[in-house]
């Protein structure tokens, strides 16, 4: 039987804090969630959704996404997957030569390949449905949010958070900027590439100083197909564009990252600048008759939270009893997500973890 607690955890945005409090409700721990413009305002709510079980293996993050990838199918199946497009798909890489410009694009249909017809030179599988899924994040997250909120009475508050509380090395509460007090057993850092501003919040050294993350800004947009599409493409070629099709008709389509940049824009209010989806627009054209010409009827930017190493942040933060830390996911945010929420639970709720090493996320590796 599971300890049940009557704790307040205050955390902080981002879809690696909504999995914690979905963890934590099931554990019948409510949190408050802060972030200053509301649920999934950023990359939670605007990447792709692609899940991929075996991509990381021989990597340190390689048992991290195994484990979460299993758990996105249990959390599918008690949010019901069509609530949130929980499907599997197919995955491929395929090759194309779009350097005859001017000329018109040679269309060219290969076994294997569902979709991608134009300029195709050929293909590799990447994966089938046994390790390839998928999710709509916006709707996930507002799923597991809705669940942690039944659940166990988790609150949302808009806000910013200008210092942690504490006392004799504890955390026991947060001020916010607008000077409300919340008593807290326990602060997690759930920022993204937000995290930097973390270091404010503590007056003596936490270890955060040591700690530097940037952000990568991708683009994106949605086009409608005229049918529903099973096979997610990474293109070689055409500036190397990823495409995901999604169960609603919508296809996903990103590419043509900036370079790692400490952030500075607000949460939600990503620049979109229009010569990047034009050119997302134009390898669009260059790759498929299947969505040839049709207009994207979203366009949006978000940035993705990347440490200096590349491997995530996850675990204690040192020197200060109740502060965590969960962050530094780059494109794998919404794939890990889980796995995270279920190892920030298990440290706060057990004092170790059950399924994932966390030895190579550990804080201290930049000490």
């Amino acid at each position: 039987m599971p300890k049940v607690l009557s704790v307040k955890l205050i955390k902080i945005h981002v879809y690696s804090g909504n999995s914690i409090a979905y963890y934590l409700a099931k554990r019948g721990v409510g949190v408050t969630l802060i972030d200053p413009v509301g649920l999934c305002p950023a990359a939670s709510g605007k990447a792709g959704g692609f899940l991929a079980r075996n991509w990381s293996d021989n990597s340190p993050v390689g048992e991290l996404q195994r484990r979460s990838f299993d758990l996105h199918q249990e959390i599918a199946q008690e949010l019901t997957p069509e609530k949130i497009d929980y499907r599997r798909l197919k995955a491929a890489a395929v090759s194309v030569d779009t350097s005859s410009r001017g000329k018109v694009p040679s269309s060219r249909k290969i076994e294997g390949v569902e979709w991608a017809d134009l300029n195709v030179l050929g293909y590799q599988t990447l994966g089938d449905e046994s390790v390839i899924a998928q999710v709509n994040p916006r709707k996930l997250c507002e799923a597991m949010w809705d669940y942690s909120n039944k659940k166990a009475g988790s609150k949302l508050h808009v806000g910013r958070l200008k210092k942690a509380i504490i006392k004799s090395e504890s955390i026991i509460g947060v001020e916010l900027e607008d000077e409300t007090t919340l008593k807290a057993d326990a602060l997690i850092i759930a920022c993204g590439p937000w995290t930097n501003e973390a270091r404010k919040y503590f007056e003596t050294d936490v270890c955060l100083n040591a700690i530097e993350i940037k952000g990568i800004k991708y683009h994106s947009m949605l086009v409608k197909s005229p049918q529903v599409l099973n096979q997610a493409v990474f293109f070689q070629g055409a500036g190397d564009p990823e495409f995901y099709p999604r169960p609603d008709f919508d296809v996903y389509i990103t590419g043509f990252p900036d370079e790692p940049i400490i952030v500075e824009e607000t949460p939600g209010q990503e620049e979109v600048r229009k010569p990047v989806i034009d050119r997302l627009i134009a390898a669009k054209n260059q790759v498929t008759t299947q969505l040839h010409n049709i207009k994207p009827h979203v366009t949006q930017a978000c940035y993705l939270p990347a440490t200096n190493d590349g491997i995530p942040l996850i675990g204690n933060i040192p020197s200060c009893k109740g502060a965590f830390i969960a962050t530094g996911h780059t494109c794998w945010g919404i794939l890990n997500g889980p796995a995270t929420g279920e190892i920030i639970t298990e440290l706060i709720l057990d004092g170790s973890t059950s399924h994932v090493d966390i030895h190579p996320f550990r804080v201290e590796r930049f000490l």
